[in-house]
């Protein structure tokens, strides 16, 4: 056997059901937070917390809204078998064992891993977690004909977690999971799946929908209430398996407020003790009246990704190049605030596997309007383009903004682009029906943020040919032979430095190819009353609330 409780590699996407209220129950939620009563706190407080979601996340195992929901309502009350280590800020955050103590491949078949459980831990209600339990909860998600299956749950999973082909118990503590393929970016796929109690959803009489009012996992918190569109209350569990992770405030209070500027006014009016996503003209009037403003750079791309189907502008890579050539990224750091890091491809310009692509994205509109010269384009034939974006959403900063200053500086080159501006949610939810669904308007692209800190977070679920809907996130049905091969390759290797090796080569060749309109990283900017205490902004898009409390 081959010991991989080390192994690096990929992570996962997202994947929305859609519990959208209309517009006006929105602005009705925005303003009831408004209105609520300042909580009483004690011991470690009560910390309230405006999200950028307009709901609840899930709470059944396998949150919707994106990876705000997985960091909400996912990784509070759930665990996973393998996760990040959150406690730090100076290093980008890497994957450890959880419930999964350690794991290795199998030499002569290295579809197979072996996990070994981490004994003792038990659920909320009190039952125990084991390898029944891990069988149970992989069928709750791939298995249609069984009892558990609930599809809502798999359509948050499925898509972030394409490696996975059969799961079998070896005995009370040790569970075997085969891939479809020798597939490296398995272990950094499984953060993403995280285990509900099978003998409370019995209790609960076999009901997700009960479950979810009253959910049971392993995670540092337990869910105390849930009012959908207005707040879940989060407490400690106070039987956490992990000493060095228990939560130290008294209650975690989430409360949906999607309206950036509505969110930065409940701060100011101590209805909130912090926001997600602060509005960036607040930034420095907040710092002023002495709230906290935390940042990190982080692997997060904000980009716009392309339609290859055939109606498709951005079919020609001349197009794709001026459209990156065109976008002047500094005035659009300007408009943030400076909360951006202007893209140069999908990953940081420091990340160890950006290399050396042939193509560097910079500001040339000299050079923008010579290609699109050369493809026939020009100020008496524009390129015209339609783009899906949304107002808010989970790590879209500021995207109405955003996109209307794209739109002016791409215009001055000769590329005319208008928006369908969908809910965040509706948008989100498209992303997996695919540029060809009717859902997604005729649209050339849609601009979705996303975690970039592995190659299948980066790549697979996007560029791979194979992961077109309904199998995973490549909306536009992106095909590229040489990419394809070198995934292909990245999946079959094991080797740390010949992985990364690889890795290398894959994005220098999707930089030169250019897929996406290639804008910034995000720096997750966050504001905070003074006293929350205990926070570390790790370098990555998930946060640890376990060490987060009320000072004295």
């Amino acid at each position: 056997m081959r010991s991989s409780s080390h192994h690096s590699g990929a992570a996962v996407a997202e994947s929305d059901s859609v519990r959208t209220p209309p517009f006006l129950r929105l602005v009705a939620a925005g303003l009831l937070i408004l209105m609520m009563p300042l909580a009483a706190t004690a011991n470690g407080g009560t910390i309230r917390i405006g999200m950028t979601a307009s709901d609840i996340p899930l709470t059944s195992g396998a949150p919707n809204s994106g990876f705000e929901g997985v960091r909400f309502t996912g990784m509070t009350l759930y665990d996973a078998l393998v996760s990040w280590d959150l406690s730090q800020a100076d290093q980008p955050a890497p994957l450890v064992p959880q419930l999964a103590e350690s794991w290795s491949v199998s030499e002569e078949d290295p579809r197979v891993w072996t996990f070994n459980l981490r004994q003792g831990v038990e659920f909320h209600d009190g039952s125990p977690f084991n390898a029944d339990a891990v069988v149970f909860n992989f069928d709750k998600v791939f298995d249609e004909a069984s009892p558990q299956f609930d599809a809502r749950q798999a359509a948050q999973v499925v898509a972030r977690l394409p490696a996975y082909e059969s799961i079998r118990k070896v005995d009370e503590y040790t569970v075997e999971i085969t891939t479809k393929t020798p597939d490296s970016m398995l272990i950094n796929q499984l953060p993403f799946m995280f285990f509900s109690s099978p003998a409370h959803w019995e209790a609960l009489g076999r009901d997700w929908g009960a479950f979810e009012q009253d959910p049971s996992g392993t995670g540092p918190f337990r869910l105390s209430s849930l009012e959908p569109r207005e707040q879940a209350v989060l407490v400690p569990n106070a039987n956490y398996w992990d000493e060095s992770r228990m939560a130290q405030a008294e209650r975690i209070v989430l409360v949906p407020i999607p309206e950036a500027t509505t969110r930065a006014n409940a701060l100011l009016s101590g209805q909130v003790d912090w926001i997600e996503n602060p509005p960036a003209d607040t930034l420095p009037m907040l710092e002023s009246r002495g709230f906290q403003i935390t940042s990190n750079g982080y692997p997060h791309l904000w980009p716009w990704q392309f339609s290859f189907l055939e109606d498709s502008p951005w079919l020609d890579r001349n197009v794709r190049h001026a459209a990156n050539l065109a976008v002047n990224r500094e005035e659009i750091q300007v408009l943030l605030a400076g909360n951006m890091v202007p893209a140069q491809g999908l990953l940081l310009p420091g990340d160890p596997a950006f290399g050396n692509p042939d193509f560097t994205i910079e500001y040339d509109p000299e050079q923008a309007m010579a290609l699109l010269a050369e493809s026939g384009f020009g100020p008496d034939n524009p390129v015209e383009a339609t783009i899906l974006i949304s107002t808010s959403g989970s790590g879209q900063m500021q995207p109405q903004e955003m996109n209307e200053l794209i739109q002016q500086q791409l215009s001055q080159v000769g590329i005319e682009v208008e928006f369908e501006v969908l809910v965040w949610e509706s948008l989100f939810d498209n992303w997996r029906q695919g540029a060809e669904h009717s859902g997604s308007r005729g649209a050339h692209a849609t601009n979705i943020t996303f975690a970039t800190h592995d190659p299948f977070a980066a790549i697979i679920r996007f560029l791979d040919t194979n992961s077109a809907p309904p199998n995973s996130l490549n909306w536009g049905y992106y095909s590229n032979s040489e990419v394809d091969a070198l995934i292909a390759d990245l999946r079959e290797t094991f080797d740390a430095e010949e992985n990364l090796s690889v890795y290398r080569q894959l994005h220098e060749a999707i930089v030169e190819d250019a897929p996406y309109l290639f804008v910034g990283h995000d720096t997750g900017p966050r504001a905070m009353a003074p006293g929350v205490a205990g926070f570390v902004q790790a370098q990555s898009w998930f946060q640890d609330l376990t060490p987060v409390h009320m000072a004295d």
